[in-house]
């Protein structure tokens, strides 16, 4: 096994996150100005597209790192049928559920029922349609809805953080089914559909719109939040949650829901609101 896989086991994931989410919200001036500027020569971070430009204005971190977009820095497709990105970031897999199971990489897959940590709940998506995208360190942070729905439930299910870079992804079986993450499932005009927000390694939070921080805590068991009749509705392109540091959304459509564009590859560069498949009509 390589070093850096050996270390992923090995490394206290928790309380390194725990370090993080503290030193992501240290206002310290000379502390959170060093953070943002380093990572916005680092990666390149194209400051002129957010709300506000000034990497000196954010109070932390974390403010930075989960910055709001200036209005109509991401349109949404003219096509009311079309399934919009839900992240900015790179493609991990996309493509078929293939009898219940999800490609990861190369020699990898895991079960619908193990990410969704409920076998009934996963029956609809047997042979129905993934998009996994991976959000960098470069990338806008918030992630928003590829269709208009209705939040039924949600499962907080606990796990490992393993990293999600791409020898992570690569290199450690059922990843995405092992590290902590949030499952909210939606009601949408043709059926139902799911977003899978996905923790990582030094990622110290994982935020919805309906109900604020919904990690940390950590959780010990499966937290499973029943959401129906209380009118949360979302539209297409709607924001719905956010990572304070980068990690991993996966969006799951049944069989008879939707399709994902055959032409989508591994490390294809998409944006929030990009077109990336269609909805089969009503």
């Amino acid at each position: 096994m390589r070093p850096a896989l050996l270390f992923q086991y090995l490394l206290p994931h928790r309380l390194l996150s725990r370090l993080v989410l503290w030193g992501t919200r240290w206002p310290y001036r000379p502390w959170k100005d060093f953070l943002i500027n380093r990572i916005v020569r680092t990666y390149a971070v194209d400051l002129e597209e957010a709300e506000n430009p000034d990497p000196a204005a954010w109070p932390h971190f974390n403010a930075f790192f989960t910055r709001a977009l200036k209005p109509g820095a991401r349109p949404l497709p003219a096509d009311p049928a079309a399934i919009a990105c839900p992240a900015d970031g790179r493609i991990s897999q996309a493509g078929a559920i293939s009898d219940g199971r999800i490609l990861q990489a190369k020699g990898h897959d895991f079960s619908v029922a193990e990410l969704f940590a409920d076998a009934e709940a996963a029956r609809p998506y047997a042979d129905g349609q993934f998009l996994t995208v991976y959000l960098s360190p470069r990338d806008y942070h918030r992630v928003h809805m590829p269709l208009a729905g209705e939040l039924v439930e949600t499962l907080h299910v606990p796990g490992r953080l393993f990293s999600v870079a791409a020898f992570a992804v690569a290199g450690v079986p059922r990843l995405f089914a092992r590290n902590e993450r949030l499952v909210c499932h939606f009601r949408g005009e043709r059926g139902p559909f799911a977003v899978a927000l996905v923790g990582a390694m030094l990622v110290s939070g994982i935020e919805t719109v309906w109900g604020g921080v919904e990690v940390p805590p950590y959780g010990r068991g499966i937290r499973r939040r029943d959401w129906r009749g209380q009118g949360i509705r979302l539209e297409r392109g709607a924001e719905m949650g956010r990572f304070n540091m980068g990690s991993t959304a996966i969006v799951l459509l049944p069989a008879g829901v939707g399709r994902f564009d055959a032409g989508l590859v591994p490390e294809q560069a998409v944006r929030v609101g990009e077109a990336i498949g269609h909805a089969v009509a009503s």
